[in-house]
């Protein structure tokens, strides 16, 4: 195991983040379509209905709320490198996202035979989502090549990309998932800080960052409770 470079838990051998810092990314790539089509209801839509028969003091419909600029950037068509300066908090929700998977993809080995015949190796041209270059295609790919991606150091730069783009997607929608605590403690720490996040499919620690299913934890709680309740039924010595 080595340590997880954005905190002091070690990440699982051969990766280079932690279970915690890992799941979180495996959370934000579901949350992002989503918020995205909050904005792109919210905002873009309402300020494209028509006036509804609102006159103002003219007599003339009154104008639809104008779109927030902000909102126009993170959805609409741009440019990302993620190996260049900073994110100055304009890139596009699909560029950044596609870019990524660019980045990811060049690391990837690719399998081919030259005109010999001879089988090489080499890194993939590019990244091509199963379902078009559109945010959801984009965030299912990076789903899907996470695991590829959690053996790479680009890790941390990824985590910190998407980390930054959801915190812009939450100020504006003013959503932010929530955590639901779970009453069994954490297997792997006994620590009672297991919870469930909205959005997120497996149940985590916000300790030591181990990860279990629904049913896995169904299982661990109910065992607990049965270990527990048999420890309470013990005649006093």
């Amino acid at each position: 195991m080595s340590a997880c470079p954005l905190c002091p838990r070690t990440a699982p051998d051969g990766q280079h983040l932690c279970q915690l810092h890992a799941g979180e990314l495996r959370g934000w790539l579901t949350e992002i379509p989503e918020q995205a089509l909050l904005l792109a209801e919210e905002f873009v839509a309402r300020s494209m209905r028509p006036a509804q028969g609102r006159v103002g003091g003219t007599g003339q419909a009154v104008a639809p709320v104008p779109v927030d600029l902000r909102v126009l950037a993170l959805l609409g068509p741009g440019r990302y490198d993620p190996e260049g300066p900073d994110d100055d908090g304009q890139a596009p929700i699909a560029a950044t996202l596609g870019a990524w998977a660019g980045h990811i993809a060049y690391h990837h080995p690719a399998a081919h035979r030259d005109p010999h015949g001879i089988a090489r190796l080499q890194p993939c041209d590019q990244a091509s989502p199963r379902h078009g270059e559109t945010i959801t295609g984009w965030c299912d790919w990076l789903t899907a090549y996470l695991p590829y991606a959690l053996t790479l150091p680009l890790a941390a730069g990824l985590y910190d990309a998407l980390g930054t783009l959801v915190r812009r997607l939450r100020h504006l929608t003013h959503t932010t998932p929530q955590q639901h605590p779970r009453a069994a403690p954490c297997p792997a720490c006994d620590l009672c800080t297991l919870v469930r996040t909205d959005g997120r499919w497996h149940i985590h620690c916000l300790t030591c960052g181990h990860q279990l299913t629904p049913d896995e934890y169904d299982q661990h709680a109910a065992t607990y409770l049965l270990e527990h309740t048999a420890e309470s039924d013990q005649p006093a010595a």
